[in-house]
């Protein structure tokens, strides 16, 4: 306990810890009860731009110590108070004395996640809570261990165990019955040299583990291995071995090849109990989505094939098959607004099994094991539009469930004419990247890939695309826009039994001439932020922002009266009501937004007061020209795209509670940028609590 007690109130070797605070201190008069608790203010190690999301720099936990020197018990409970409304974390630690021998400890530690919701952001949250906690693990018992080194120094040694005070002897032998007093012992070197686990026991005198690999009787031939595997030492072959044998006896199903067992083993550093583990939740998910079958029974739409910018071309120096991606050149919104999450998935997963495909093909040609593909990715005109917040989502998903079924696959991973922007995009996708993975990527900005060191010892000069100033014609196809007729809603692709991941994010509706769409939302505390993200799928609309201190009437039921209005193409609703006046019944708290068709907004609003706020899309109608009473040919021509008047938006909102925000809009902003075009120009309109952006 002494060393333990020497990491408050901060660690210099926990750099996240900061800082701490005894809240409340108890000491029980025999002093055989010592309770404290303390406010800890710890940095997490996460992306910046998740930090400007959620608006905090720190986050603070309370932990809690109940020592009993009575009972010889020692226990730790933690929890977060910084957005304990969105992410519960609990956390509970407990040294006792084991039942049979007095002078052992035992230690047990559990921990629980629950996220109910974190920006959208929850699976990244949830890989960075999980990497924590295991680098605390890992590093706890170092941190104990200089400690109780740092005592030693001090020439302390043993701390003599409690004894109660000569007054309460009496009292405390018959109410509380100890354990017979031992004297104190040292803690023996070799038991802080052994890893710690959820409830090990800790004993100088335990035997060391037992090795994981065996020597099986039989053996591969080593000319297998050679032309098909590679160097492997004995205990690698023998765990491919006994996982291959294990699968043959347990599983019913299509056993994988020897290379593909071999990727999983190579995943965890030939740990069967984790390999076999993955391997059979991979498995399990394989027969469950016909991955088996996906390169034979499954076509990619016309728009994957036309506006996906990303293909096989020819294999690298190490006969590596090489995959190109021109992601900077690739519409991912308009990707996910015209298929869905589900079909983008579905291509991945297709490329990973054609390269898998072309692993076996390879190494029949070039005679030696090739298990792995080289991956080229052309950032040439990335920006912020890649950052909209569905698509990075989608990314993520995708990234989890490669890394999950696929590990090992992925021999080399070239990024060339990485922008300024990308740093802000690694941030998001790098947690979900398994750190083996992440040792395999080159990084090249502007024309670095060029020089020394750069394209040319990884690839042959003949097979360079002709678009990074090689000669080789690359079949890639170029990218560029999705058009907006090729958009579907949630609905249509439901229809089409495709679950898109957006569905439950983005609504759509329909805003007809004298009846505009609104949307209600109550704001109990001030200082909240309302966030939104919209697409003009048709027409021009003007968007609105009211504020009222009475809740406006529900709409009726009526498909044709004036407050509800059901179309196939999304609903219309009105929520204030006729007889209401603007300043007297509700009032505009921001000033009205014009937006044309094709524009993406995004943009929040810091709410001055409680009550009830509408946001409202109307339609826009085109002003005659300033100077004569004749409409203009554009105005014309424009009011002819409007079929019956009619506008089309798809839209997202969001609030973000008070106690939950403590940033600048732009940090919003950055969270929801939008893309329409490959060259944006984008316009802004903000006020000192509000904030929208445009992009065209």
């Amino acid at each position: 306990l002494q060393a333990y007690e020497r990491r408050f109130p901060t660690c210099p070797l926990i750099p996240m810890f900061v800082a701490s605070d005894t809240v409340n201190e108890y000491k029980s008069e025999d002093e055989a009860i010592h309770v404290i608790e303390r406010r800890c203010k710890l940095d997490i190690d996460a992306p910046r731009l998740l930090k400007k999301i959620a608006g905090v720099d720190y986050v603070y936990f309370v932990q809690k110590n109940s020592l009993n020197r009575r009972e010889r018990t020692l226990h730790i409970e933690a929890y977060n108070e910084t957005f304990s409304n969105r992410v519960i974390i609990n956390e509970h630690c407990s040294y006792t004395v084991h039942p049979d021998n007095e002078d052992w400890t035992c230690f047990e530690q559990s921990a629980s996640l629950d996220i109910k919701s974190f920006f959208g952001f929850e699976s990244t949250v949830e890989k960075i809570a999980m990497k924590q906690y295991t680098s605390n693990i890992k590093k706890g018992k170092e941190i104990i261990e200089y400690y109780l080194k740092q005592l030693e120094e001090e020439g302390i040694t043993s701390v003599p165990r409690w004894t109660p005070p000569v007054a309460c002897k009496s009292e405390s032998s018959t109410s509380h019955p100890r354990r017979p007093v031992s004297p104190a012992i040292n803690i023996p070197e070799s038991a802080t040299k052994e890893g710690l686990n959820n409830k090990e026991i800790l004993n100088s005198s335990s035997s060391p583990s037992e090795p994981t690999a065996g020597t099986p009787d039989d053996k591969l031939d080593a000319d297998y291995i050679k032309r098909y595997l590679g160097d492997l030492t004995p205990m690698q072959e023998s765990c491919l071995i006994r996982l291959r044998q294990w699968l043959q006896e347990t599983h019913k199903g299509k056993i994988p090849k020897d290379e593909h067992i071999l990727r999983f083993l190579r995943a965890r550093d030939f740990n069967i109990d984790k390999a076999r583990e993955i391997l059979c939740q991979s498995l399990t998910w394989r027969k469950q989505h016909q991955v088996d079958y996906i390169l034979d029974t499954w076509n990619p739409p016309q728009v994957l094939q036309d506006y996906y910018a990303g293909g096989w071309h020819h294999h690298d120096k190490d006969g590596r098959p090489l995959y190109v991606l021109r992601l900077g050149q690739m519409d991912t919104k308009g990707l996910v607004r015209a298929l869905g999450e589900e079909a983008l998935l579905r291509y991945v997963l297709s490329i990973n099994e054609e390269g898998l495909r072309r692993c076996e093909e390879n190494t029949k040609v070039f005679g030696r094991p090739i298990s792995s593909w080289t991956c080229l990715v052309d950032l040439e005109g990335l920006n912020m539009r890649h950052l909209w917040r569905p698509g990075v989502k989608a990314l993520l998903r995708i990234i989890e469930v490669v890394e999950a079924n696929y590990p090992e696959t992925l021999g080399r991973l070239l990024i060339l004419r990485a922008p300024r922007v990308f740093p802000v995009l690694w941030t998001l996708v790098s947690p979900f990247i398994d750190d083996n993975t992440r040792k395999k990527f080159l990084i090249y900005a502007g024309n670095d890939y060029q020089g020394p060191g750069g394209l040319l010892d990884y690839i042959d000069k003949e097979i360079i695309p002709d678009f990074l100033g090689g000669e080789c014609m690359c079949e890639v196809p170029e990218g560029g826009l999705v058009p907006k007729s090729l958009y579907r809603t949630a609905e249509e692709l439901e229809n089409e039994d495709i679950k898109l991941w957006t569905e439950t994010i983005y609504q759509s509706a329909s805003v007809f001439k004298g009846a505009p769409h609104e949307v209600l939302i109550q704001i109990v505390d001030a200082s909240s932020v309302i966030t939104w993200d919209f697409d003009v799928c048709k027409g021009d609309i003007v968007f609105n922002i009211f504020h009222s201190k009475r809740a406006p009437q529900p709409p009726k039921k009526d498909s044709l009266g004036a407050h509800s209005i059901t179309s196939p193409g999304g609903n219309n609703v009105q929520l204030i009501d006729k007889v209401w006046q603007l300043g007297r019944d509700y009032s505009m708290v921001e000033s009205p937004l014009i937006c044309k068709e094709g524009e993406s907004v995004q943009g929040s609003h810091v709410t001055r007061w409680p009550g009830f706020y509408i946001l409202q899309w109307k339609f826009h109608s085109m002003p005659a020209c300033a100077t004569t009473n004749l409409p203009r040919v554009d105005d014309v021509l424009a009011s002819l795209q409007v079929s019956s008047h009619k506008c089309k938006v798809m839209y997202y909102t969001e609030v973000i509670g008070s106690e939950d925000f403590r940033g600048s809009m732009t940090s919003l902003e950055s969270s929801h940028s939008g893309f329409s075009q490959l060259s944006a120009a984008t316009t802004s309109s903000s006020q000192s609590h509000s904030s929208s952006m445009i992009s065209r």
